[in-house]
């Protein structure tokens, strides 16, 4: 069991650091000059290589990734070119906008997968599991920002239910704070429940063929406890799965729902700093999503092995 859980850091670790090179070496291959954005078109040369000088940037590109390697060591992941705000301050401020949007963004789309996929397991080949079929495969076809600008249209400026952007902190209210999640959650929970929805529906018909559900139909047990009970948990491997490489990729692909309802998260703080060549909060921004979605990878697996004994015991066994 140890073997597997160290085997697993080293790799996520080494996907971590492949990933923060990949990055700062893309990034100063670009041929914009931040140091000349800064000092503006009327500045001398002599004052253009003195910004580079003070900002590093007339180091080689391994020397300036081998001087960053060290400062993240030690919790520096450097400072904004345009703000002089330290990168790790800006990310931290946005992370709780990202992962409440996340989060029920995810909360939503189970609500709508789990009891349609059990119900079309149960009904496999009916109308109703046809029909919702079809429905899942077309809204899974429509990008999340013509969802939202739909959303916006229907419920904002028609019904006059929910507001079309903008954010409002939990110190704010409760209802307050939700009511400007909602339409960033659905536009996101409306594409992704479909696959969470079809994996399920998929797991649960094998599931339903066992010799252990024959035998709980068999004790006169009401099909929805047999549902819910017997066959949903053996059949939520490969749904966790999917769910845990849907959190991983939002957290970078949140970036346009963020943008469209102008909630300051990590994705906006991505997108302003790629419009204003800010590299040092685009590589932060790029590695904190690396190490995001790998970390929920992480999570995933060890709840591989808490949920499924033959898992824990192969890794036990080595």
């Amino acid at each position: 069991m140890a073997k597997f859980v160290t085997l697993k850091l080293l790799r996520l670790i080494g996907v971590v650091f492949a990933v923060s090179a990949l990055t700062f070496v893309m990034v100063a291959m670009l041929p914009a000059d931040i140091a000349y954005d800064i000092a503006g078109q009327d500045a001398t040369p002599a004052q253009i290589e003195a910004i580079r000088a003070e900002l590093g940037l007339d180091q080689n590109v391994l020397v300036r990734y081998g001087h960053w390697l060290m400062s993240l060591a030690q919790g520096d992941m450097g400072r904004s070119f345009r703000s002089d705000e330290p990168v790790l301050d800006a990310i931290w401020s946005r992370l709780p906008v990202t992962i409440e949007l996340l989060v029920l963004s995810q909360v939503f789309a189970l609500l709508l997968a789990i009891p349609a996929g059990v119900y079309c397991a149960y009904r496999a080949g009916s109308r109703f599991d046809r029909v919702l079929g079809s429905t899942g495969f077309g809204m899974i076809s429509v990008p999340t920002f013509v969802l939202a600008i739909v959303l916006i249209y229907l419920f904002a400026l028609r019904l006059e239910w929910l507001p079309a952007t903008g954010y409002e902190p939990f110190s704010e209210g409760v209802w307050a704070n939700l009511r400007t999640f909602v339409l960033p959650s659905l536009s996101i929970a409306l594409v992704e429940w479909v696959p969470l929805m079809r994996t399920l529906r998929s797991d649960m018909i094998a599931t339903l063929k066992e010799d252990f559900i024959s035998m709980a139909k068999a004790k006169g047990l009401p099909a929805w406890r047999i549902l819910t009970r017997h066959a949903l948990r053996p059949s939520s491997f490969t749904l966790i799965t999917i769910l845990g490489l849907q959190i991983g990729g939002l957290i970078g692909g949140a970036l346009i729902i963020e943008t469209i309802f102008a909630l300051p998260g990590i994705g906006r703080l991505l997108i302003n700093a790629i419009y204003a060549r800010d590299y040092m909060i685009v590589q932060g921004c790029i590695l904190f999503i690396a190490v995001g979605y790998v970390v929920i990878n992480f999570v995933v697996d060890m709840l591989y092995v808490a949920l499924d004994p033959r898992i824990r015991t192969a890794g036990a066994g080595g």
